[in-house]
């Protein structure tokens, strides 16, 4: 038989509750370390954000936390439980990600990608599949019903047949955040929404994050527009080289000297020389996740981590 089944896990959660608890994440490159001992909270009904200069570590840290890496020291719990080192089980356990660069089914329809979403909703018995029975169809539909759900909150049902390739790129950004929540997560991060959008499609961007919130969905933000992420965070996290230097409110981590120099590129007390940033770089870039490869995606503008 083929059912609709929520992960108990993807309950919302109860005001203030931490859904996710990094300790101690360390991520190392052979004999280089992209990611320092940091420590990381979200709790429910928050937009935290997580920035730092180039080469900080930030998308490194991301994929530390949805299983596309392994941490070397350290461990991710989401409500309370560890999670597997698996991005697909890290999914169905309640979190969801987009990526920096969109990766999106090209030759599908804007509704084909978001029920690609719903697959950890879903469970297809064989011969519910090869039959089509009752019970496929009444699923089929309900994950139908959904996904439109999905694109009108988004603002794309009208083009729900057409094909992601041919989307404007802001409407692809924003489809591949529909796909995102199809997986009904408790926790969704969002690496570098904004990039390359105007600032029309940012400030559309930014309500569509709070509207996310307001439905009860924590949300983690990497983003280089400090416009955009002080407007919209609770809180901000820096990572400098890997380690966290300062978190707090907006105003806290602007009146920070420590990221001042950060992003000015001036050296601090124990600051990286040029050539141990340089390897790092090099070391994360040669470990991107094969899936940034895949030859289906729709092309999207690259940005640094």
């Amino acid at each position: 038989m083929t059912t609709e089944t929520p992960i108990p896990d993807t309950a919302p959660a109860a005001p203030g509750e931490v859904v996710l608890d990094a300790r101690g994440v360390t991520m190392r490159f052979g004999g280089l370390t992209a990611v320092r001992n940091v420590d990381f909270t979200v709790r429910s009904g928050e937009i935290v954000g997580l920035i730092g200069p180039n080469g900080a570590g930030k998308t490194t840290f991301f994929n530390c936390l949805t299983g596309l890496y392994i941490p070397t020291e350290g461990e991710v719990r989401y409500k309370g439980q560890v999670l597997p080192p698996k991005s697909f089980k890290v999914t169905a356990a309640g979190i969801a990600r987009t990526f920096q660069n969109i990766r999106l089914f090209a030759n599908m329809t804007v509704l084909e990608n978001v029920l690609v979403g719903r697959h950890t909703r879903t469970k297809e018995g064989l011969w519910s599949a090869l039959l089509r029975g009752p019970g496929f169809h009444r699923a089929e539909a309900a994950s139908r019903a959904r996904a439109m759900e999905l694109l009108e909150f988004v603002g794309l049902e009208k083009k729900a047949e057409h094909l992601a390739r041919n989307l404007p790129y802001g409407e692809q950004r924003k489809l591949e955040i529909a796909r995102a929540l199809a997986s009904e997560p408790g926790l969704l991060l969002l690496d570098e929404p904004t990039a390359g959008m105007n600032p029309q499609e940012t400030r559309t961007t930014e309500e569509l994050v709070f509207a996310i919130r307001d439905k009860g969905i924590a949300v983690l933000v990497i983003e280089h527009d400090m416009r955009f992420i002080f407007n919209l965070c609770d809180r901000v996290a820096v990572l400098v080289q890997g380690e966290k230097l300062v978190e707090g409110d907006s105003a806290t981590v602007q009146g920070d000297e420590r990221v001042i120099a950060a992003y000015l590129g001036e050296p601090f007390e124990n600051a990286p020389g040029d050539e141990e940033v340089a390897e790092v770089e090099a070391a994360e870039a040669a470990a991107e996740p094969e899936a940034d490869n895949t030859s289906d995606a729709v092309p999207g503008k690259e940005n640094d981590r």
